[in-house]
């Protein structure tokens, strides 16, 4: 054999496959991305850019806080410092505190901020309350009107907690603010949001865009930091300020306006502003981060793959290892690189997962080969055959017996052991035929009394069955005749010496064709529509695809050699039984079509009978078509035909006939003819909008779903309908002001309240009310519609919600409908996985209850700014 033989015809597979099934495990995991973290935090800790001299820190700290006094300061306060640093030639002042309240003080600090010209303050995109929509916080009209530009002041955690970079774009829908830090930067003043009209999104939703990594100078207190109070008291000790970029922030504990970072973590955390303070002097350099797209990352872990699966398995195992250690090295120096260099980050940890994982997984595979390959390929051929067939010879002939007494109904039956009778039926032990002295396994049929001899080791068994006459009888001989219930007698294997080469291509050979035809008949089976079943010659079921346990409810293990016949005749008992139409297919080879019931559903099951492999006898192939979808339209299609023929019809005759009488006496037009044909018209096309509305209803998916709140759909469908319950004197009342959030459709939600409220209306008396209630009970918003009418019978109670399904109270009582109002209640909360009740005594009113699933409102996500 050639060296490294199987390496060649088998390193693409036998590497490839559990590299890329180790990625996408590993993309269940969070390792790849702590990897990543690790791997940045550890190159920026150890290449910090040098911190700018152009940006210095105005720090609101416990030292000023103890000078000046509790937070909040008054707004003349900041004027102060404003003008001061003027006063000192600032360049530009980012103030990282929010002013989004309007105080008195507002005209001064305006005034100190436009005497400078070149302040920027900051703004906040968060929800007004918990169950409101995102909102910009931004300054007070008159503070923002005097700034020289406004930037959003939002920092980004990773999933890890730490606080590695911000969105150089935040706002709603398609006009997002600059960050801070690139306002720090403008040259022309921006108190606006820039547009992006290729963003498509509702004004109402948070849109970010541009995430970019902030290369940190190092641990807090890396840029110049003056204490706030020094500069409300001596400005004029800061030449030095002439022409800096000046941040005013938060540093005290208090605040709680802390990030943890990679020089830090959680332990030292670094305060807002110098978050902030970092990320501008890293826009002005230019030195802000890109992160790579993420089919990088994907594509570099392919092109590792594909690298290692191409190269390995060419190498000597000497040399393996050092491929390795260069792959590993070249994916570092080039992140190394790409991130020094390009300010470009690229996460490796999956290349580099990869190339770690390759070189034991090889190595074991190396060996694995080469040492098992043989044995593997001989035990896989064996096992190879999950369709195994257990040969019919190998069961006890109580069993055999069993089985054809269940599959044929002999009239008759005897099993003997030597001279002892073990079972009988209409057939007597003394009858020794000369049919029971032939060869053992071979079947003797004399006047309808079918003979057969069985040795079982040093026990001698005879069988005999009297079958019925006729047809039947002589179709179940030639069955019999077919089965070989004999082990038969084998000759030694001789045993052929050859090549050990040829031996594995052999095998290899074998076993891929098996597992070719093993696996297209496997998906075949578990993928079809329909489920199967396949038996061997006595009806034991062999196989079933995952269709059967489903439908008759009974655990895979369980239906292994279990009789067909039984299965069926358990689940769907029917006289003559299945065992009948079973013989029929395996004794007269004919296939037959049965209508089968099964736990309230309607199936059809085709038996067809087929040769076993290497042999010349029988099985049943057994086809279940779920027909219930089928049936259920037939049957609403003759309700929509009904439906049309009368309902529709009806008032459409009924206007032809009013209108052919208006010809006739064209100058006669009363009225009461006039309303009469406006009803008509009018039935007809609410019967068409109900139909239309059930269409609708049907055809609802969850793409079509959104927040809705449903306190406010009960309160428009109260509105819609207020006008009919004032024409009768009903008075709606609602109960209930807690907002319930939903994910659903409002439209058709609206519709079904609208249709429950018209029904409590319509089938109220003058005078009375109908009740509304929304309430939360768990997981569910529910709402429950009381009326004081009639009530409904018990007998019509389970069809209430069918199609076309009418009281027959309110038909007698001259209310006409079509039945299809309260089926779509039904269907558009189905739809919403909801549930609905009703609960009604005649004479006592009716009370109808919705159950649908609340939805929490969606919450801001955490950005890592304090307030």
């Amino acid at each position: 054999m050639k060296r490294d033989w199987f390496i060649t015809r088998h390193s693409a597979w036998t590497l490839a496959l559990p590299l890329i099934g180790i990625l996408l495990l590993l993309q269940l995991s969070t390792l790849p991305q702590r990897l990543d973290n690790w791997l940045y935090d550890t190159l920026v800790t150890a290449f910090p850019p040098a911190s700018s001299e152009d940006v210095v820190i105005v720090a609101i700290d416990e030292n000023s806080l103890s000078e000046i006094g509790p937070w909040p300061w008054p707004r003349a306060v900041h004027a102060r410092l404003i003008r001061n640093l003027t006063a000192a030639g600032a360049n530009r002042i980012v103030m990282d505190i929010l002013f989004p309240e309007p105080t008195t003080d507002d005209p001064v600090l305006a005034d100190a901020m436009r005497e400078h010209g070149g302040v920027i303050l900051p703004l906040y995109l968060a929800p007004g309350s918990q169950s409101d929509l995102f909102r910009e916080q931004l300054p007070t009209p008159t503070l923002a009107t005097a700034a020289f530009a406004l930037g959003h002041a939002h920092v980004e955690l990773d999933s890890d907690g730490i606080a590695r970079g911000l969105y150089l774009y935040n706002g709603l829908g398609n006009s997002l603010w600059p960050a801070m830090a690139l306002q720090a930067g403008a040259s022309e003043p921006s108190r606006g949001p820039t547009a992006f009209p290729e963003q498509q999104a509702p004004p109402y939703v948070n849109v970010r865009r541009e995430f970019r990594r902030v290369p940190l100078a190092g641990r807090s207190g890396a840029y110049t930091t003056l204490s706030y109070s020094d500069l409300l008291d001596n400005p004029a000790g800061h030449p030095w300020l002439d022409g800096k970029t000046v941040l005013v922030g938060a540093t005290a504990a208090g605040f709680g306006d802390v990030l943890p970072t990679p020089f830090s973590g959680l332990a030292q955390p670094m305060s807002g502003v110098e978050f902030h303070a970092n990320a501008l002097a890293a826009a002005q350099r230019g030195e802000l981060i890109r992160e790579a797209p993420r089919y990088w990352m994907a594509g570099l872990s392919l092109l590792t793959v594909l690298m290692v699966v191409l190269v390995l398995p060419r190498l000597r195992p000497s040399g393996t290892f050092v491929f390795s250690c260069l792959m590993f090295t070249a994916i570092v120096t080039g992140a190394v690189t790409t991130l020094l260099v390009l300010n470009l980050w690229v996460p490796i940890a999956h290349a580099l997962l990869v190339v770690v994982i390759a070189f034991p997984l090889w190595s074991a595979r190396r060996l694995s080969l080469a040492n098992h390959f043989l044995n593997q390929q001989i035990d896989q051929l064996e096992r190879g055959n999950l369709l195994h067939l257990p040969a019919t010879w190998s069961r006890s002939p109580r069993q055999i017996l069993a089985n054809l007494r269940a599959l044929l109904t002999p009239d008759g039956w005897l099993l003997m052991e030597d001279n002892q009778v073990l079972e009988q039926h209409n057939l007597r032990p003394e009858d020794r035929h000369p049919g029971w002295q032939g060869s053992p396994g071979t079947w003797h049929h004399d006047q309808g009394v079918s003979r057969l001899t069985l040795t079982r080791g040093d026990n001698r068994y005879r069988l005999a069955l009297l079958l019925p006459p006729g047809l039947a009888g002589a179709a179940a001989e030639r069955y019999l005749g077919r089965l070989t219930l004999q082990a038969p007698d084998r000759e030694p294997v001789a045993v052929i010496r050859e090549n050990l080469s040829t031996r594995i291509n052999r095998a290899q050979e074998a076993t891929q064709k098996l597992n070719h035809i093993q696996g297209f008949i496997w998906r075949s089976f578990e993928h079809m529509p329909d489920g199967i079943i396949v038996t061997d010659p006595l009806g034991l079921i062999l196989f079933a695809n995952s269709h059967v346990p489903r439908w008759f409810n009974e655990p895979q293990p369980s239906l292994q050699s279990m009789s067909l016949a039984t299965l069926l005749q358990g689940h769907d008992p029917r006289s003559p039984g299945w065992a009948e139409t079973l013989a029929d297919t395996l004794t007269q080879q004919q296939s037959r079509t049965v209508d089968l019931r099964l736990h309230g559903r309607d199936f059809l099951i085709h038996f067809a009978p087929f040769l076993l492999p290497d042999s010349n006898q029988n099985g049943i192939i057994a086809n279940i078509s779920d027909i219930s979808e089928l049936r259920e339209q037939q049957r609403q299609h003759r309700e929509a035909i009904d439906f049309i023929s009368h309902d529709v019809r009806s008032p459409l005759v009924s206007q032809l006939a009013l209108i052919e009488q208006l010809k006739r006496r064209p100058g006669e037009v009363q009225v009461e003819q006039l309303d009469q044909l406006r009803k008509l018209a009018r039935r007809s096309y609410h019967l068409a909008e109900e139909f239309v509305q059930l269409a609708r209803a049907e055809q609802l998916t969850e793409t079509r779903f959104y927040d809705c709140e449903f306190l406010s759909i009960v309160e428009n469908a109260r509105d819609s309908v207020s006008e009919q319950a004032l024409e009768k004197s009903i008075k709606l009342v609602l109960l209930g002001n807690d907002d319930l959030w939903l994910r659903g459709n409002a439209e058709l939600l609206e519709r079904a309240v609208i249709n429950l409220l018209t029904n409590a209306v319509q089938y109220s008396e003058p005078g009375t009310a109908v009740t509304m209630q929304v309430f939360r009970a768990g997981h569910q918003a529910c709402l429950t519609v009381t009326d004081e009418g009639p009530g409904i019978a018990a007998s019509e109670l389970p069809t209430l919600f069918d199609r076309f399904q009418r009281q027959k109270s309110s038909e007698l009582a001259g209310k006409h409908g079509v039945g299809l109002g309260l089926s779509f209640v039904s269907v558009v909360v189905e739809k919403h996985k909801g549930e609905i009740a009703v609960e009604s005594k005649e004479g006592e009113g009716s009370a109808f209850t919705l159950k649908l699933p609340v939805a929490d409102h969606p919450d801001e996500s955490r950005d890592g700014r304090g307030d």
